[in-house]
This record gives structure tokens, sequence and C-alpha cells, in this order.
């Protein structure tokens, strides 16, 4: 894996175009504008985005929901981090930019928000992600059935904070 020198930001508000871009070039799932912007203003400490010399390459975008907990034991409705969306340009994969995005998101989702678990929804097929998500300590929890909207199944992925 060659390296790349880069950084990881908090997105500003005048950024959130170049993620749109990002997310419309290299992701089958898209949202309108008003989403992404609704992701900043509500949880800016996990809505972060990777440069390399001053260009945004990926971004990784979050949320917190209240819920019952998936990847334990414990009754009752804890606080979850939802990663929405992650995409890194084609030619800046493999260089250790999503594992920090992920890393930086999963760590303000806990220790900014209070969260106690993250989840994830990834293509059935998608076997790169998976994988991807399994090093980073994800495990498959349940299918959803014709999440996409091309029909494609989707898997959550979960793990303690």
């Amino acid at each position: 894996m060659e390296r790349v020198e880069f950084r990881v930001d908090e997105i500003v508000e005048d950024e959130i175009p170049q993620v749109i871009r990002i997310n419309e070039s290299v992701l089958p799932e898209n949202y309108p504008y008003y989403f992404y912007e609704m992701l900043y203003r509500n949880y800016p400490k996990a809505f972060l985005v990777a440069k390399v010399g001053g260009k945004i390459v990926g971004y990784v975008m979050s949320r917190v929901e209240h819920s019952l907990h998936m990847s334990g034991f414990l009754p009752g409705f804890i606080k979850k981090g939802h990663i929405v969306s992650i995409a890194i340009l084609p030619d800046y994969r493999r260089k250790g930019i999503g594992t920090e995005l992920m890393r930086r998101a999963m760590e303000s989702l806990k220790n900014v928000y209070g969260c106690k678990e993250v989840y994830l929804e990834v293509r059935v097929s998608n076997r790169p992600a998976i994988e991807f998500y399994h090093k980073l300590g994800f495990r498959i929890d349940h299918v959803i059935k014709r999440y996409y909207k091309d029909g494609e199944d989707a898997y959550v992925m979960v793990r303690e904070l």
C-alpha cells in the first residue's frame, strides 16, 4: 500500500458541494443537498473530509440515533452512531485514508456524541468494503432485504465503541 500525505478535517459548509461530487461520482446512492447540510449542522464533529494538497479526496458522514442496543445484551435504548456514507476517490484508495476517516468518525461518535456502538449498511456484494469493515472491528448483525434502490440486500454491520 503506497502511503500519501493527507489530512482529515471537519467539513466546513462551503465544502459540501465537493463532497456531493465525490458521492455522485463513486457511489450509486445519492442524497439531496439538504441531507448533507442537516448532517453538517447536527453532527459536524463526525462529518469529516480527507484532503491531499488541499483537494478533498474522500469523506465520511455520520449521525446519531437512539435505538435498541445491537451489539450486546444490554437492555433498553442507547445512543448509536450511524455511518451514513463513506467514499474515497479511486486514485486515493488503499492508502489509509478510509481507515483514518472511520477511526476519527468513530472517535467523535463515542467521545463527542456519547454513542455506545456504531453501525452501517453495506451491499452484500461489496466484498472489499465488508473486509475493510471487518478489519475495523465490525461484524455482520443482520440482512435488510432489498435495501438499495436496485433491489440488492444490505448487511447491517455493527461494533461497540
